[in-house]
């Protein structure tokens, strides 16, 4: 560890934030690692059985809610903030009002943000070391058992808001949150209260009622959890909920009034790619796996892999006004190789007969 005049580290700080900006980031905060209060929630919100097959969730014990126990030696972390909404894409309301389009989350419309933040912390942590020598460091981008939203609330960079994500009175909350997890006793920033107040907006929103109390999530009912993480069949009685939402869902952002001050993307790596802020359903249905890896290849999408494309985009199919377009390319994916997928694709087209009748 370096040994640094109070001073010293009180520049270094300030310097760090600046570096940030200069890199892309919309705001750097810094906090110690002290989340006792944030590991017990957590243990609690596993107990629950909340987390749904996110394993991950609970296979690192207290290191998430211990950074010191993640990385030796770590006293501060830097947390850092992007905006992400795309600036030239559709409108996401009428997206969603469109039966026929395919919705896909704002945030996975351009390349996928682990590389993207991932690289430019990266370069940020080694423009501290060439500035002040080695210092022991590690960078995290959701790639790890890291609590980030904690961690960018106690830096300042904004307070969790009911949805459990994080929210900025500048910029709403349409960003990615990255971290360096450091050995360097930096000046720490004061948290941010909450402005919440009594508004409960996206817990009213969310189709599927995941948000069961304010600050407090059901993964297994919440849409990004069903369309990215879950790995099986979508249970039933939530199918005809997703509507169009074939990958994410963004309901509890868009209903948000602090997104009314949200700023869009500044870095071209968030623009969107392929069409996907409004691309039509059949089309993306009849794209081959080929397909779906050569034009998703650097998109975050492309880690759910063809065969859970396809048995999200069938489920928005069936909810889809009845056509013989939609049924014609349902037919034929009758005989998929995926067993999960061709259950998927009879119930959709259950659901278009169901509708014309």
């Amino acid at each position: 560890m370096i040994f640094m005049h109070e001073q010293d580290l009180t520049r270094l700080a300030q310097q760090i934030k600046q570096w940030g900006r200069e890199l892309g980031f919309a705001a750097v905060g810094i906090a110690d690692g002290e989340l006792s209060t944030a590991g017990a929630g957590l243990q609690a919100w596993l107990a629950q059985g909340f987390h749904g097959e996110m394993d991950y969730m609970a296979a690192h014990g207290s290191r998430r809610s211990r950074p010191a126990e993640l990385v030796p030696g770590t006293v501060r972390i830097i947390s850092a903030r992007i905006d992400y909404f795309p600036p030239a894409s559709a409108d996401a309301h009428a997206v969603l009002a469109d039966a026929d389009a395919a919705y896909v989350s704002r945030y996975a419309l351009g390349r996928d943000y682990h590389k993207v933040l991932r690289n430019r912390l990266q370069t940020l942590a080694e423009k501290i070391s060439t500035e002040i020598g080695e210092h022991h460091f590690r960078v995290f981008t959701d790639s790890a058992p890291v609590l980030e939203v904690e961690l960018a609330a106690k830096s300042g960079l904004g307070w969790r808001g009911k949805h459990t994500l994080l929210l900025n009175r500048q910029h709403g909350s349409w960003f990615f949150l990255g971290e360096i997890y450091t050995d360097l006793p930096l000046p720490v920033d004061a948290p941010e209260a909450s402005h919440c107040g009594t508004c409960q907006a996206c817990i009213d929103i969310c189709p599927t009622q995941a948000i069961v109390a304010p600050y407090r999530l059901d993964a297994r009912r919440c849409i990004s959890y069903l369309t990215i993480e879950l790995k099986g069949s979508i249970p039933l009685e939530l199918r005809p909920m997703l509507g169009n939402r074939i990958y994410g869902c963004d309901d509890c952002q868009m209903v948000c009034p602090w997104n009314r001050f949200a700023q869009t993307a500044t870095l071209p790596d968030f623009e969107v790619r392929n069409g996907l802020d409004s691309a039509r359903l059949v089309d993306l249905f009849a794209w081959s796996e080929a397909d779906f890896n050569e034009r998703l290849a650097g998109s975050p999408i492309r880690r759910i892999g063809h065969e859970r494309w396809l048995r999200n985009i069938a489920v928005a199919l069936g909810n889809a006004p009845p056509s013989p377009a939609i049924e014609a390319v349902l037919d034929a994916r009758l005989g998929y190789p995926s067993e999960m997928v061709r259950e998927h694709v009879v119930w959709a087209l259950e659901h278009q007969k169901r509708a014309v009748s």
